[in-house]
């Protein structure tokens, strides 16, 4: 072989390693710096004490102990999640910078024109972590007592209620917007700019109605302040036994929409770097104290596979956005 034609192969072989060095520094995969070879960072794209805030710190010491890497939550709200979302949307995929991510991911697609992030294209599912059971509930005036009768009362008066919510687009407003849909009713939306304020005002009899986490009334209504009508999900909540699901009093559609928590991180993390997320933060969440801690706070452990939550992510998605664009719903 001539000088000439062994220094051009060489050449090719440099180039080629160069480009595989390249290729798996861009995908997470670089062999010389197994996951996780730094600290990790959990992105909660809203402030400290939502949920998924919640969810984060009971979990990251634990994370922290199987890695062997320091687990930080870094708290980004604003834009209904946006903020948050996107940062992580723009992270390496190497595992270290992941998404804490709610229901709301399926939303907020359904109500910007211009999100800075792709929800499909831009990350990869590692699984759910836990669900969360939705009430409706009135104010004690009210002369009603299930569902049934609240259809009833609100289709005699037509305009004339009033529900609560955090704010346009919230879950909970979405979720209202389902019962309106399936109902046939006219109740009037008043957005807050949080949910103690919507809360206080249901209290106070401003508003006569809302959906909202079952965290979040719980007091309320074991003090009797709040009256429970119905909840989400396909079973019954703990801390209400003896009120009805949606599904049970003729509403399944609006019974599915239970508030979900789960996490992601960013497009091209490696396959099996995937799995081992999934698993690890399945093992974490399944531990009997992380359990017992959540259920003490409302919130019920239900994890997955990938699959599973790419599939749920998927149908949320297409059913928000039907349902924004049959109301004429939009962000402000």
């Amino acid at each position: 072989m001539n000088l000439g034609r062994r220094n051009g192969m060489a050449a090719s072989l440099v180039l080629l390693g160069a480009l595989l060095a390249v290729y798996r520094v861009a995908h997470g995969a670089d062999p010389e710096r197994p996951f996780p070879a730094k600290l990790v960072t959990l992105v909660v794209p809203f402030t400290a004490g939502s949920g998924s805030d919640t969810i984060s710190r009971v979990i990251a010491p634990k994370l922290s102990a199987r890695w062997g890497q320091p687990v930080v939550v870094d708290n980004r709200p604003g834009a209904s999640g946006n903020i948050g979302t996107q940062h992580v949307a723009r992270s390496a995929p190497d595992g270290h910078t992941l998404l804490m991510a709610i229901n709301t991911f399926t939303i907020t697609p359904a109500l910007y024109k211009n999100l800075p992030y792709d929800p499909i294209r831009d990350f990869v599912p590692i699984g759910k972590l836990a669900e969360v059971n939705s009430a409706l509930v009135v104010h004690p005036s009210l002369p009603v007592s299930d569902l049934r009768s609240f259809v009833a009362y609100v289709k005699q008066r037509p305009g004339e209620l009033n529900y609560g919510t955090p704010g346009n687009g919230t879950p909970h407003h979405m979720s209202m917007e389902l019962l309106k849909n399936a109902g046939g009713l006219s109740i009037v939306h008043v957005p807050y700019k949080g949910i103690a304020g919507a809360i206080t005002d249901l209290v106070g009899g401003q508003v006569q109605a809302m959906i909202a986490g079952i965290p979040s009334i719980r007091t309320q209504a074991q003090a009797g302040k709040l009256k429970v009508l119905a909840v989400t999900g396909d079973s019954r909540s703990e801390q209400f036994p003896a009120v009805p699901t949606f599904k049970e009093q003729g509403y399944p559609g609006v019974g599915e929409a239970s508030g979900w928590y789960a996490v992601l991180a960013p497009a091209g993390t490696p396959k099996d770097l995937v799995s081992r997320l999934n698993r690890d933060f399945a093992e974490v969440m399944t531990s009997p104290d992380v359990v017992a801690e959540l259920e003490r706070q409302g919130l019920r452990v239900r994890t997955g596979p990938p699959e599973e939550l790419q599939g749920l992510i998927g149908n949320m998605l297409a059913r928000w956005k039907a349902l924004a664009s049959a109301a004429g719903i939009e962000q402000d």
